[in-house]
């Protein structure tokens, strides 16, 4: 269901007995678990602007310390690519002898296979362990391992070391991307995605940069130039390893084990606005029965299959740019490490805007597609016979590369907003991570050097696979629309039901106006017992295995609310509600 229409509710987990429902939350609070009594005199007491203020400086919090080391820790999987693409146009292929056969794609096949063989264990570590000491943990051993690879004088060792930097990066972009999900209402996520995909391949830019002024200490101490490019960004890494610990944040309900975070009243607001917006604030114990059993959702195959679809461009691009720039368009070994950086520093032009529009106007599909065109258009640009003029080729490879940037943002959105459950979450999470590193398996042996100059299998291998990401998107937008349908006709429920209690006066209509007047679903047995006079066409009385129980003969009592444009009278009955949720296309 819409997130603004829903209002501001106090929620549970299932329908409870109004006698045991004010002990229950009295245990929770005291335990930390679960935010305070959302009253009616705590609502009355705040202004509409006031909550708005306090909304804004939450956001804004969790905004600087989770997306800015979300941003700087995704990067750590860029990095490595960053690095490994740089040093493979210096004389690093031919010191651990990776020009023989495919060995250099063999380095990055081993990686992503390690990378999604731990990808689920990995995930449910971020919620057993804890964010902070997780991510720091990991982090720091990445930077251990990347700078351990400036000693390496062998292929052998290459390949032990690929695995192990695997397994260390398996944590990172699942463990993220859920820990962002328990934060952040659906509306406000896709944009936070672009913040830390922004992020992400600023950092790669940028060390594209420090790799060409790190490949100018070439012989320095002994050292080529590449293996400089590892010791100082691994050293780089394990320092980040540290502030990671400080500076990460735990879960919304664990809010205050993060280190001068949100004060204890943000802190409640920031679980309830959570709670309101899908209800799964709080995690169900741990079973393996029914962390399996989101596996039987078919919309997560289809999730992982886009993500499968998308990533083999990525790899292609992340590791391979500056061979093509060098094979390919015939630049020198220096000038083809800078001029990989610009395209990444322009893919944060169209994540920021297309995520601003889509969490403004509550879009994904149409932004997916949009994207996905852009990115044939780019290929097309850089691959086809015709395109002989270098600049016509680069230009396409700032297309194609904020294309298949915007997009990662746009499918975490998409994705994140149509599963429902902290555990089908980490399923979700550690298996559409998985697919993305099976991808960048596929997409380390689609440029082919002996194709030099125009990589036709590349080319049409991208423009394929986004064809055909383009009708699975077609698949779900037909899929949503018709369950959709029949929700809203009683026939189906979606992803079971938000279960809201409503003890005494404890449901209040809050934060609704505009368009959310023409969307607010009140469930009540009786219309007489509840009646908005401004806008009574807003009544929509759902079938009755929608109410789970009524407990009529309340305490009489009407309230004034005041409204931005509107002036509302609410009055409600003593009652548990319960509201079917939406998919979102």
């Amino acid at each position: 269901m819409d997130d603004l229409a829903k209002g501001q509710f106090l929620s549970t987990a299932s329908p409870q007995a109004p006698s045991t429902v004010v002990s229950t939350q009295q245990n929770k609070l005291g335990s930390g678990e679960f935010p305070a009594e959302h009253t009616l005199e705590n609502e009355a007491s705040e202004s509409l602007g006031e909550r708005a203020v306090l909304g804004k400086q939450i956001r804004w919090k969790i905004d600087l310390r989770l997306c800015s080391i979300a941003g700087l820790l995704c990067s750590l999987n860029l990095l490595d690519s960053g690095i490994l693409s740089s040093a493979s146009v210096t004389t690093m292929l031919e010191d651990l002898e990776l020009n023989h056969g495919n060995r250099y794609s063999v380095s990055i096949f081993i990686f992503t296979i390690a990378n999604v063989a731990f990808q689920l264990p990995c995930t449910l570590a971020v919620r057993f362990v804890g964010p902070r000491i997780w991510f720091a943990t990991i982090t720091f051993l990445f930077g251990l391992l990347t700078m351990c690879t400036a000693f390496i004088h062998t292929w052998g060792q290459m390949i032990a070391l690929r695995v192990l930097l695997g397994i260390a990066m398996s944590g990172i972009y699942p463990g993220l991307t859920y820990l962002i999900s328990t934060w952040y209402t659906r509306r406000e996520q896709q944009l936070r995605y672009a913040y830390v995909q922004s992020g992400e391949v600023l950092v790669f830019a940028t060390g594209n940069i420090v790799n060409f002024g790190l490949n100018h200490l070439d012989g320095k101490a002994g050292l080529a130039g590449w293996r400089w490019m590892y010791l100082v960004q691994g050293l780089i890494t394990c320092v980040l390893g540290a502030v990671t610990y400080w500076w990460m944040v735990d879960f919304p309900e664990n809010a205050q084990n993060s280190f001068c975070f949100l004060t204890a009243k943000e802190a409640q607001f920031a679980s309830c606005r959570i709670q309101d917006d899908r209800g799964d604030l709080m995690p169900e114990p741990f079973s393996w029965g029914k962390l399996l059993s989101a596996f039987k959702d078919l919309k997560i195959y289809g999730f992982a299959c886009m993500f499968f679809l998308l990533n083999s461009i990525t790899t292609a691009l992340a590791y391979f740019l500056p061979i093509i720039l060098q094979s390919g368009m015939g630049f020198s070994s220096n000038e083809s490490i800078l001029l990989a950086t610009p395209p990444y520093y322009y893919a944060v032009i169209p994540v920021v805007i297309s995520s601003f529009v889509g969490g403004h106007y509550g879009v994904r599909g149409p932004l997916i597609t949009f994207n996905a065109l852009t990115l044939i258009a780019g290929f097309l640009m850089f691959g086809l016979p015709a395109s002989s003029h270098v600049a016509v080729r680069y230009t396409g490879t700032f297309l194609a590369t904020g294309a298949y940037v915007s997009n990662w943002a746009a499918l975490n959105a998409f994705q994140a907003n149509n599963i429902v459950g902290q555990w089908k979450r980490v399923a979700t999470a550690a298996t559409i991570t998985a697919m993305n590193g099976l991808g960048g398996v596929a997409g380390s042996y689609i440029v082919r050097q002996q194709e030099a100059p125009q990589y036709l299998t590349a080319v049409w291998v991208s423009i394929g696979s986004h064809i055909l990401l383009i009708g699975i998107l077609g698949v779900f937008t037909i899929y949503f629309y018709i369950a959709n349908r029949q929700q809203a006709s009683g026939a189906k429920i979606l992803e079971g039901l938000v279960c809201i209690f409503c003890p005494t006066w404890n449901l209040m209509a809050t934060n609704l106006w505009g368009a959310a007047w023409l969307s607010i679903h009140v469930l009540i047995l009786d219309p007489t017992n509840c009646w908005l006079p401004v806008h009574p066409s807003c009544l929509k009385l759902y079938p009755q295995f929608f109410i789970k129980r009524s407990i009529s003969h309340a305490d009489e009592k009407d309230y004034m609310v005041m409204m931005p444009s509107d002036i509302c009278l609410v009055h409600f009955i003593y009652t548990t509600l319960a509201i079917p949720r939406r998919y979102d296309s």
